[in-house]
Parts: C-alpha cells; structure tokens; sequence
C-alpha cells in the first residue's frame, strides 16, 4: 500500500514536469513563430492540467483508494492528450506522441495488462479523431489546419501511431515486471536480513541466559525429584511437587532450543535414512500422545529409499518441529502427509503437509521470527531452529498455506556424497 502511495506521488509530480516541459516548450516556440498553437485554449488545457494535479495531490492525502485514483489519473491524461492532439491539427500537428506518456504512466503504475489496455484505448481515441477529421465529421480546431492529404496517407499515420503504442506497451510491460521482481526480491531479502538479525539477537541473549539459567535449574530439578521420591507427598502437595518437575523440564527444553540457535554443538555425522529419522520421529510422537487416532498419517515416508549423510539427530529435530506444528493446527484431527521425493538432479526434497486451519498472509510473513508463535504456550523457536539447520546443509525452507484449507511446507536439500562415494570419486579407479 505505502509503495503503490508513493508510486502514484511520483506519477503526479512527473506529470507536473512534463506539463511544465510542454508549456515551456509551447511559449519558446510561440515566442520564435506565430503559425504553432491557440495560445487561449492551450493555456486553457494546461491550466485544467495543472489544477487536476493538485486535486489529485489532495485526494492522495484524504483517500486509500490509490489504485483507483491511478485508472481515474490515466484516464484523464488520455483525454487531456486527445484534446491536445485536436487543438493542434490532429495528425498535421504531430502531438499525438503524447500519448507514450500515458502508456508508460499505466505500465509502470498499474501494470503490464494496464499498459495494453491503454494502448488500445489511445489507439481507439486517436484512431477515430483523425478518421473523423479527415472526412470532415470533425472540423478542424482552425480553418487553416485543414491542409489536403490522401486517405492513404492518413490510414499510414493511425497505423505508425498505433505500432508505436504497442511497442510502447509491452517494452513498458516487460520492464515494470522486472522492476516489480525486483522491488520483490529486495523486500524478502530485507525481511531475510531482518530475521537473521533477530536471529543472531537471540543467539546472543540465550547464551547468556543459558550459563545463567542452566546449572541452578538442573539442581533445583534434581534436588526436587529426589525429594519426591524420598517424601511420600499426596494431594496438593504432590501435585505442587509434580508442576515444579514438569515446569523445570519445559524450561530446560527451551533453554536447550536456545543453545541450538546461539551455539550449536558439534554434531556426530553419518549416513542413515531419513525414513528411518522420520518413523522414529512418529513413533515419539505416538507415544507422547500428540498423534491420536483422529490423525491419519499418510505418504511413502516409510518406504521412500533416501540416504543422507548428516546429522540423525538435527534432522528428528527437524521433524519433531515441523510435524509437531502440524498437529497443533489440526486439534480436531485431520490429514498428515509426510513423503520423500527427488526434485531434481542434484536436489532431494521432504513434504509435510497437514489439512489444520493454514496461515494468513500476516502470519506467513512472520512465521521464521524467533519468539513470535502462533500456538498458545509456544515459545516462537522452532521454525527459527528448523530454518538454522537447513541453512547448514545449504537447504531451503518452502511454505505454502492457505487459510482453513492447510499448510505444506517443502524441504530442499542438495544431495551430499556419502563417503564411501566421495573417495571412490577421488580414487583413479572411481573416474
């Protein structure tokens, strides 16, 4: 919204200086010649030229509607061009180039499809103005305009113009599309580097927080437990005992999900299938009570042939988050789809999927930040987590939601030569 803003100001202002240029230009050679243009009702249009801009200025200030404003913006500059083009001749007067402003002006505003449309409309507008002076249905502005010419000759002129305005349109097409990738590709790498940077914060701060925090925890928990099973506790006092324990280990993951983030560990590698890491990420799950019969598990996890050569333990990890968000956003039950598949050559790729309740667009854009969550008593470091590991592997991290319809999230992997392969590759026998 606040680029679209910005992009109609600039229309506004850069139509003010093509104005100017114009009414420059227009008395310069009104000064050099008596033979160019009705200086009357020439000033007369640029004055209605210049007083449209400034209500165009105010309704910037007072209305939201910009896209609206900039068809409203487009539209009048075609019929203050046409009116231009008359006053000066029609086709003798060769102000009908004007029109390229106004296409560039939708194309790089509005869009490519906008520049069509307005291609064809000055083409329309231009196309019968001349034909229609041409056989008189139209006077001339001024008697001495009306100069002889052939039928040919002016069908010749509406064409030229018409080539001119198309060409005009998918050259300002093609280039507001790649502006538009651009702008695009800029803003997700601002969001990318917005996430890093909070990234590298919480790394920070859980590194601080975890050689605060770890050690007097691990005690007190301890110190608790053995209590709890030397003092035959009941009631309230048991289930005071028993809140301490469980809230000391909830705390203690957290922590351990901040060291993950600030300082990984260094990781045991080693080939293993990631069907095998999945099915035991499953059976966790199964046996912690977050896979319930109203869940069915679905896809070739099971059997899909896949080694890898990593960490087994960072990619339950991974798992663990992805699937236990999942399951979060189908309380009620649902779909969970888990499959392996080759996406390219060199590229291995793993899809979640589930049927929960999906993302906005809003929470979408937010979904790697850490500390932000959408799950009541969720801590916001999973997804934070998940995309740190993959950024290891050189892996890319894909979602795809849509709100009350589900998530599917694809993991992309560059495939890793096992070591039996890379030194039979590096060996002279292995060429």
């Amino acid at each position: 919204m606040i680029v679209l803003r910005r992009t109609v100001q600039s229309l506004i202002i850069g139509r003010l200086l093509v104005i100017s240029a114009i009414l420059v230009a227009a008395v310069v050679i009104q000064v050099s010649t008596a033979a160019f243009l009705p200086l009357m009702p020439f000033y007369l249009l640029v004055s209605v030229a210049y007083g449209l801009s400034l209500a165009y200025l105010l309704l910037l200030l007072w209305d939201s509607h910009f896209r609206f404003q900039a068809v409203v913006q487009v539209v009048f500059d075609v019929l203050f061009i046409t009116a231009l083009v008359y006053i000066s001749g029609g086709i003798g007067g060769q102000m009908y180039f004007f029109y390229v402003f106004a296409i560039l002006a939708a194309g790089f505003v509005l869009g490519g499809r906008a520049a069509f449309l307005v291609a064809g409309f000055s083409a329309v507008v231009f196309g019968f103005m001349a034909d229609a002076m041409f056989y008189g249905l139209i006077p001339y502005f001024r008697p001495d305009q009306a100069v002889e010419t052939s039928a040919g000759r002016v069908l010749f002129t509406i064409f030229l113009a018409w080539a001119l305005y198309f060409v005009i349109a998918f050259l300002a097409s093609r280039t507001a599309a790649s502006l538009r990738r651009a702008r695009e590709a800029l803003v997700a790498a601002q969001r990318e580097l917005e996430v890093k940077e909070r990234l590298a914060a919480a790394g920070r701060a859980s590194a601080i927080v975890a050689h605060e925090i770890r050690n007097p925890l691990a005690a007190i928990s301890g110190a608790v437990q053995v209590l709890r099973g030397e003092l035959e506790l009941g009631g309230e006092q048991g289930k005071l005992m028993d809140i301490v324990v469980r809230e000391s280990k909830r705390v203690s993951r957290s922590i351990e999900q901040f060291l993950s983030m600030a300082a990984p560990s260094r990781q045991t590698f080693a080939t293993f299938q990631l069907s095998e890491a999945l099915s035991e990420t499953l059976t966790m799950l199964r046996m912690g009570g977050e896979i319930d019969g109203g869940v069915e598990v679905q896809g070739n996890y099971a059997t899909a042939p896949f080694e890898y050569f990593g960490s087994p333990a960072q990619f339950k990890q991974v798992f663990w988050n992805l699937i236990r968000n999942a399951l979060k956003s189908m309380p009620e039950g649902g779909v969970l789809s888990l499959d392996l598949f080759q996406g390219g050559k060199d590229e291995l790729r793993i899809r979640i999927a589930d049927t929960g309740r999906g993302m906005s667009p809003a929470e979408k854009a937010r979904i790697f930040e850490p500390f932000y969550t959408r799950f009541e008593g969720g801590r916001g470091l999973g997804l934070a987590v998940v995309r740190q590991i993959l950024d290891g592997y050189a892996g890319r991290i894909e979602i795809r939601s849509e709100e009350r319809v589900g998530t599917e999230v694809i993991l992309t992997l560059p495939v890793r030569p096992l070591p039996g392969e890379e030194r039979a590759a590096k060996s002279p026998g292995g060429r």
